[in-house]
């Protein structure tokens, strides 16, 4: 049987760790959103670049929630993985956490779903291999992604034409 082109999920999964400064805090010690943000993109930007072989650039973020803060001097986690690819682009889940070095208890804080183009020499979009999903999981988040994906391009269509077509 021959093997299947593409890469698997795993083969550019990232799993990155910060500590919350106070140099990237709000004056109540919370990281602010824009670091996270920061360290969303930079997670899904080394898991973009690994699965396509290729420089990649950020086009779009969707579903970004704060749900629980990062205090000054908690751990970051971020864990990212490709959940599908397109023909030039591809789509990378990332998930946060925190956590308290002392207690060791660890939380969800944030997520999100970011869109990358990866691209060639030129800068011109290069073409990406598919993902081949393995775990029950993966394989959820493969389905799930097309539909992210039409929602995405249907918004950024309204967008458009709201905002540049005047």
């Amino acid at each position: 049987m021959p093997k299947a082109k593409g890469r698997r999920v795993s083969e550019s999964r990232v799993e990155m760790v910060e500590v919350a400064l106070p140099n990237d805090a709000n004056p109540l010690g919370n990281m602010l959103g824009g670091k996270v943000m920061h360290l969303i993109d930079m997670a899904g930007a080394i898991v973009a670049y690994r699965h396509s072989n290729s420089v990649v650039v950020t086009v779009s973020v969707d579903n970004l929630d704060f749900v629980q803060p990062i205090r000054v001097g908690q751990l970051v986690i971020l864990r990212a993985q490709v959940t599908r690819a397109f023909r030039t682009s591809l789509e990378v889940g990332v998930k946060v956490y925190r956590e308290d070095c002392l207690t060791g208890e660890r939380r969800q804080t944030s997520s999100a779903f970011v869109t990358y183009v990866a691209l060639d020499q030129q800068g011109q979009p290069a073409k990406v291999p598919p993902v081949i999903p393995q775990t029950a999981e993966e394989k959820q988040d493969y389905r799930e992604a097309l539909a992210r994906r039409r929602h995405r391009l249907e918004a950024a269509a309204r967008a458009h034409r709201r905002y540049f077509e005047k």
